[in-house]
């Protein structure tokens, strides 16, 4: 799988969204959408067919796991990071379970985040395509 060159932002607070753009724009990402929810966040999907999403837990109506999992099975090599103040091991364990590429805490330092991010893009850069 290439790199990602475009991003989905989904997080219902508006100043995460900002961070995370910029975040993205430092790791060469500069083409990005917001949504603010997940039913939001699945229309755009389908309308702009991002490399990546980056998806918050905790939401408002769908919680970030349901629209991990709405966004896998309507693209299910769609690359999805989770985002999350919150580390339950649980929730950790059912992304994972449900094909999230990685999980980042948004308490960590700017420095952390954006390690972490390209950790997680260059592991992607580095997948084997299946063969056909």
């Amino acid at each position: 799988m290439a790199r990602p060159t475009s991003a989905l932002i989904v997080d219902d607070e508006a100043h995460v969204r900002l961070f995370l753009r910029l975040l993205l724009g430092e790791l060469g990402i500069t083409t990005t959408w917001q949504a603010p929810d997940g039913e939001t966040a699945l229309a755009l999907v389908a309308d702009h067919q991002p490399g990546l999403v980056l998806l918050d837990v905790n939401m408002p109506g769908w919680t970030g796991v349901e629209t991990l999992g709405k966004l896998k099975a309507a693209q299910p090599d769609l690359p999805v990071v989770m985002v999350s103040s919150e580390n339950a091991m649980s929730t950790v364990r059912e992304a994972a379970r449900l094909g999230a590429s990685g999980y980042i805490l948004k308490q960590v330092a700017k420095d952390e985040a954006r390690e972490s991010l390209r950790d997680i893009l260059d592991a992607l850069d580095g997948e084997e395509s299946e063969p056909a």
